[in-house]
């Protein structure tokens, strides 16, 4: 099987490349530009293009797919070749299908909670030596990729619902057909891709109806506009299982968990943990795996990279870091904190660092996100706003979206490490949600130190 990716160097494209290259197909792929980790990845098996830029010569009629990364644009010479010579072009999550046809598909969709729950599936079926693929969005301890094809009987995929490629503008999760489906809420984001909520909801109808025939829809029920949704869409030929906060305790900042009678310790917490755990089950036990080995399996889960990280602890304080940018994630992310940490301080700092983010038109979106901080900050940079070709966006429409009272707005990264270096952090939790970098400010260095 001869392979090339157009657009090589792509954070999770890479990652297949290298996967389909292990499995014994002969790959290729080029790209205008490729940066690190993706450089160093693909020359340690030989994949790294010989030179950067596009090659329309290396496309020949001897190439079995195309695998069109969403970098490349419709432009782009090594598409018009292969479009010229009839060649099979799959976008990623199309290509995914492909390689899975005759596998068992677990997909997870949702506004929020997706990489979590993938990687809460894929860990308990690693530490139970089950075998299985999987495409997941973050490095998870124990994978040394996030993109996993082999000849394993069941793939779990974290179902995106960005565009697909510069070709196909439909949602990932669109091609990946679940015989297992989960979704775990709907949040509106993305307002680049999907201007108005209606059209936002419809991909989520949309998923629904490619879940197979006799397949099962697991669901979070607490959610009010995703229990509508589903309501309103019944299919008579699928199954389907509710879920929201499991049966749990917390106790001297430590959560067990009880499912079907059989209880554990966990190292993650929060409601919103809480539940993507509770769909992780379903989703396992549908895999054959039962609550005890479950609750046993899940107790050893730290989390996915980002995703409520503990980055530095120490006797009265905690730093956390979160990929959280959409509303729904910070207001998770901050009242899951201080539900497991009442007594402490909880100083929350979220960057906005989106296209949604920065919005001024989606700032009412984050109405009450950040309402259980005790100190909380919103920081922007010009520099992000300048690179994403935005609009200013005043401090006052910030504060009056987020309506906190005492919310602090800065857009000057000098001003955002004065106000750090003058805050006491005893008896505090320190919540960091980002996307970006805080442009360039080293908030590792700075948790380390308030932590010691």
């Amino acid at each position: 099987m001869r392979v090339h990716f157009i657009s090589i160097g792509g954070s999770v494209m890479h990652q297949l490349a290298i996967a389909l290259h292990r499995k014994g197909y002969q790959v290729s792929g080029t790209d205008d530009e490729i940066f690190e980790p993706a450089r160093t990845n693909l020359a340690a098996e030989g994949l790294l293009p010989a030179r950067i830029g596009w090659q329309p010569a290396l496309i020949t009629n001897d190439i079995d797919a195309i695998i069109l990364g969403m970098h490349a644009k419709a432009d782009n010479p090594e598409l018009a070749r292969a479009q010229e010579l009839g060649l099979k072009i799959y976008s990623f999550p199309e290509y995914i299908y492909h390689e899975s046809r005759q596998k068992k598909r677990v997909v997870v969709g949702g506004s929020h909670g997706k990489t979590t729950t993938t990687s809460m599936i894929m860990h308990v079926l690693r530490q139970l030596h089950q075998d299985f693929d999987y495409l997941v969005g973050a490095r998870l301890e124990g994978f040394d990729q996030s993109v996993n094809i082999t000849n394993a009987p069941v793939i779990i995929c974290e179902g995106d619902e960005y565009p697909a490629s510069t070709l196909e503008k439909k949602p990932k999760f669109h091609f990946l057909f679940p015989h297992v489906a989960i979704l775990t809420g709907i949040a509106w984001d993305h307002i680049n891709v999907f201007p108005t909520f209606p059209f936002y909801l419809e991909q989520f109808v949309i998923f629904i109806n490619k879940i197979e025939k006799g397949g099962l829809l697991i669901y979070n029920e607490s959610d009010p506009v995703l229990k509508k949704l589903v309501e309103e869409n019944l299919r008579t030929d699928i199954r389907y299982q509710p879920y929201a906060v499991p049966e749990h305790q917390i106790k001297e900042g430590k959560t067990t968990v009880t499912i079907e009678g059989v209880t554990g310790t966990l190292k993650v917490f929060g409601n919103h943990n809480l539940m993507n755990l509770y769909a992780a089950y379903y989703a396992c036990k549908e895999l054959g795996v039962t609550a005890a080995n479950f609750i046993k399996a899940i107790a050893g889960f730290t989390g996915a990279a980002k995703r409520l990280e503990l980055l530095a602890a120490g006797p009265t304080t905690h730093v956390y870091r979160d990929f959280a940018h959409a509303p729904s994630k910070v207001k998770a992310t901050i009242e899951a904190v201080k539900q497991q940490y009442p007594n402490r301080k909880l100083v929350g700092i979220l960057e906005l660092h989106t296209f949604s983010s920065l919005n001024e038109a989606f700032m009412a979106e984050y109405k009450g996100a950040m309402d259980k901080a005790d100190l909380a900050v919103v920081f922007y940079s010009k520099h992000a706003l300048e690179l994403k070709r935005m609009p200013d966006l005043p401090a006052e429409k910030v504060m009056a979206g987020f309506g906190k009272e005492g919310l602090l707005v800065m857009n000057d990264k000098e001003q955002l490490i004065h106000w750090l270096q003058n805050q006491s952090f005893e008896n505090s939790n320190l919540v960091l949600m980002s996307s970006g970098n805080y442009d360039g400010i080293d908030m590792l260095t700075f948790a380390q130190q308030i932590t010691q």
